[in-house]
């Protein structure tokens, strides 16, 4: 039997872990997605016989929901709906005419195009948006899993190869061309790879900020007529460009040209193939799923009833998420996390003034900051006016969706020219998640992560502490992690701290990034830097749930570190865990889990840890930041 002292993990999971199973259409099950199962075996129930709803849209989502289970007609219809859309990439006869084409490509939402320009807030005065430049992203997870020596990399490109080969061909495709169309796709993929983002790069947001001026833009781009593609898309010249990915944006020129026309043309074909197969028969949306099914190493596609309603919650989220949000999520509910989140706020602002290695002038901006700090719990006061455009027809549900996504493009676009809208969510109220806006200083509850092992009315104070508590405190400490600690209180990417106190903070940084480099977990190690900015937010969030739980009459340590291992126990195919190492900023479940509690004086105290015990860390080895 496992010792607390030796693995706080296992010893507390150890009869979950002996009896959890992962579901066949899973790559995994834990605390979070149990609450993911409870949820959409609710909402199915409700959804079942069709209700009716004193609500336009919800109405809509029923309509398209019970043409997504209308198997009988998509299996009937094959592949036919998505052929019209097909043709015209089929007809793109040269460079000149895909640029000539190219605005209404975007428009008309296709799968995947050689390069993206979207409308996001401006990380340096987010009360505006700005347009943003990047590529289309990769085929495999991540650029590691294209090194030589990945021991994936052959076996996946092939599975991509072979998968989409067989998908063309039950689209009507002869086999020959089919071939023809993957091997260009996978060399386009290939032309990428040197240029695009690691997924470090991406994890560190100061360096995703390069604002290009527009006649330097313009002007550098020299195979493509940007300026007036800008312009067809948001109806004006913006003064700047901001580039997520420098070395894409330097070798524009050397991958989207004439020469790479047929690469280029087959990339948007084959992706056009892939990204329709979830909308059309049985058949083709099961055969949609091998090449993400070997990535995840799920064993089995998702049952067609399932795979109906993903669909279906999945396009009309915000709509799903309002009417569960009202239903399922209780005032009292409501009235104590915003409590706990009152109490966690308070307990920063009691620690920063406590600080002993910030100056004063940089804890008072800290306490601004918190002081300033938005906090949603539960739903949206409203959906996204988008919303009453969607509209579900006579034909395919591929042709409903498609035209969904046209109304949710222009409606992208049509942002640049407003004020950002800081009230709007980013998830629906029945993901089980939560989220820290460093652009709006914000941080979001969604109703459906409000249950246990995270918070329950049914729970000790101190196991909600340990659970929803530790939750709420590490989306609050991100405003304080590596990228959000870049913003101020009205997020802007704005310097806030004196030189010498974020010369401090990056040390301890640092710190965090050595604590976790290199720990092996699941035949892989841990990228300490890429998965920084959650271990930050990780242990400020213990520490300040902690701290906070201390201050009930009824304190109890052990019930709150046990309920944090609790709330991380996670089962996962090898194949998944090693893609999140890979790709994921956040470390394994068993490792937040372990190494946290581990920097805190009063878990040795409370489980009476002592030298020579596993889960010991030496008290000069512990890292404390906030």
């Amino acid at each position: 039997m496992v010792r607390i002292q030796d693995d706080l993990y296992e010893a507390v999971n150890a009869d979950w872990l002996s009896k959890a199973e992962i579901p066949g259409d899973r790559p995994r099950i834990g605390g979070f997605d149990e609450l993911v199962i409870n949820n959409e075996k609710t909402l199915m129930e409700d959804f079942s016989g069709f209700p009716k709803f004193d609500d336009p849209v919800m109405d809509q989502f029923l309509l398209f929901y019970k043409k997504a289970q209308d198997y009988d007609t998509r299996n009937k219809q094959g592949a036919e709906p998505v052929k019209s859309n097909l043709a015209k990439i089929e007809a793109i006869k040269d460079f000149d005419d895909l640029t000539s084409k190219f605005t209404e490509m975007v428009f008309e939402n296709y799968g995947s195009l050689p390069f993206d320009l979207s409308v996001s807030p401006d990380m340096k005065d987010a009360i505006h948006h700005a347009l943003y430049f990047s590529s289309p992203g990769l085929i495999l997870p991540d650029t590691t899993y294209y090194a030589e020596e990945h021991p994936r990399k052959e076996e996946l490109l092939n599975v991509y190869r072979e998968n989409t080969v067989e998908i063309m061909e039950k689209f009507g495709y002869d086999k020959e061309f089919a071939e023809k169309t993957v091997d260009n796709t996978l060399k386009f993929d290939a032309l990428l790879v040197p240029y695009v983002n690691t997924s470090e790069e991406w994890a560190q947001y100061a360096g995703l900020y390069n604002p290009v001026d527009i006649s330097e833009f313009v002007s550098h781009i020299k195979t493509f007529n940007s300026g007036k593609l800008i312009t067809d898309l948001i109806k004006t010249m913006p003064e700047k460009v901001l580039v997520y990915e420098k070395r894409f944006y330097e070798n524009f020129n050397e991958i989207v040209n004439p020469e790479n026309f047929e690469l280029i043309k087959s990339y948007i074909l084959a992706a056009e193939v892939r990204t329709a197969t979830p909308y059309l028969s049985e058949e083709l949306r099961v055969l949609g799923g091998v090449f993400g099914r070997a990535l995840s190493g799920t064993a089995e596609a998702r049952s067609p009833e399932k795979a109906a309603y993903d669909l279906a919650t999945g396009i009309f989220s915000q709509a799903v998420g309002l009417y569960y949000g009202k239903k399922y999520f209780g005032e009292d509910a409501k009235n104590d996390v915003k409590y706990m989140t009152a109490q966690m706020i308070q307990v920063y602002q009691e620690r920063l003034r406590h600080n002993d290695w910030l100056s004063k002038e940089t804890i008072e901006k800290a306490i601004e900051k918190l002081d300033a700090m938005t906090v949603f719990v539960g739903y949206p006061d409203k959906l996204p006016k988008v919303y009453t455009e969607f509209k579900v027809g006579s034909g395919s549900i591929y042709e409903d969706s498609f035209s969904i996504g046209r109304a949710l493009i222009r409606r992208h676009y049509g942002k640049f020219s407003e004020n950002v809208d800081k009230t709007e969510w980013h998830m629906p109220a029945h993901m089980v998640n939560a989220y820290f806006s460093p652009d709006s200083n914000t941080i979001v509850f969604p109703a459906a992560i409000l249950q246990a092992p995270f918070y329950s009315l049914e729970q000790t104070k101190s196991q909600n502490y340990g659970g929803i508590g530790a939750v709420i405190a590490h989306e609050i400490s991100h405003a304080f992690d590596n990228n959000g600690a870049l913003f101020d209180k009205y997020g802007n990417m704005e310097n806030w701290w004196t030189e010498e106190d974020f010369k401090a903070f990056e040390d301890k940084q640092k710190l965090m990034v050595d604590e976790f480099d290199g720990l092996e977990i699941a035949g892989g190690k841990v990228n300490g830097t890429l998965v920084v900015s959650e271990n930050i937010a990780d242990a400020g969030g213990l520490t300040a749930a902690m701290t906070a739980a201390l201050l009930e009459e009824d304190a109890n340590l052990e019930e709150l570190f046990t309920q944090w291992a609790t709330i991380w126990r996670m089962k996962a195919h090898k194949e998944y865990q090693q893609m999140l190492l890979s790709a994921d900023v956040h470390a394994p479940g068993k490792l937040r889990a372990n190494v946290q509690p581990t920097n805190l004086d009063e878990f040795f105290e409370t489980f009476d840890v002592k030298e020579g015990d596993e889960m010991w860390r030496a008290p000069e080895d512990r890292v404390r930041i906030w």
